[in-house]
């Protein structure tokens, strides 16, 4: 007969063995007495436990109702602990000031993330613990992404501890590493430029050409963009990936200020 799969298996969950570890990350992390903090997938509570002690109130919100009763008896006196039955991805927050906490499914971590960035209210800070080679593509570590290009006028990325696979219980074959993200305040790019500047990005990013001086070829002058290489110190035959954020900041604000609005508009019409 065929073993049935490991409860843990379908969320691709692993979890922290050490409180003494929990405590070090949240240490490393802005989190204090005046906060609510939401926690993803809290499992059998080792977060939790140390998040009740640190923050005003914890809100952990499980999938699992078997292990959402365990997490009840467990936490059934603690006053500033509220254990919640559901799908993070679903749940609804109402909290205008929060934080996030949380051990994610490695699975479903680009669904978590979305809905961190892009379904509001946002936290004000966030750190989750992800596959390390996620947190790398989402903070531009060591080198920019699409995705961290688009989301960096808003929120601020960091990697701030990497983790070991002996760590968590069970093993996970990958490394792992703790997250921030952070809200910007004030964003780097106004509301009203949001739509246009991710076009911009998007533009550049998806024009499958080998260089970033091809894919704007429509846009900048071969001398427009010589100069802009040489003030922004990035090669002349770059890939979207070899600027930094902050380059890409610099040729977004040249394309909206120098670039004549007939030009501005070629990034329209559905060619991004």
């Amino acid at each position: 007969m065929a073993k049935k799969p490991h409860n843990r298996i379908p969320l691709a969950q692993n979890f922290l063995r050490s409180s003494k570890l929990v405590r070090e990350l949240l240490d490393a992390s802005s989190i204090g007495p005046s906060d609510t903090v939401y926690e993803i997938g809290p499992g059998c509570g080792i977060i939790t436990a140390e998040l009740a002690r640190a923050a005003r109130q914890v809100i952990a919100i499980e999938k699992d109702p078997r292990l959402v009763q365990g997490l009840r008896q467990r936490f059934r006196k603690v006053e500033n602990v509220q254990i919640v039955q559901g799908d993070f991805l679903y749940y609804r927050i109402t909290d205008r000031e929060y934080k996030i906490f949380a051990n994610i499914p490695y699975n479903i971590t680009a669904d978590i993330v979305r809905k961190i960035l892009y379904l509001p209210p946002n936290p004000c800070e966030a750190y989750l613990i992800m596959q390390r080679e996620a947190a790398g593509k989402f903070s531009g570590v060591p080198n920019e992404t699409l995705f961290s290009v688009l989301t960096k006028p808003w929120f601020d990325f960091r990697i701030v501890r990497h983790l070991r696979r002996t760590d968590f219980d069970p093993m996970p074959s990958v490394d792992s590493a703790l997250l921030q993200i952070q809200k910007r305040s004030p964003p780097l790019v106004s509301e009203e430029n949001a739509v246009i500047y991710r076009r911009f990005v998007r533009f550049g990013f998806g024009r499958w050409k080998k260089s970033l001086k091809l894919a704007f070829k429509p846009i900048f002058t071969y001398e427009q963009w010589k100069r802009l290489s040489h003030h922004f110190g990035f090669p002349l035959n770059a890939a979207p990936t070899q600027l930094t954020f902050d380059q890409w900041l610099g040729l977004f604000d040249c394309f909206k200020h120098r670039v004549p609005a007939e030009k501005q508009v070629y990034l329209e019409g559905g060619r991004v």
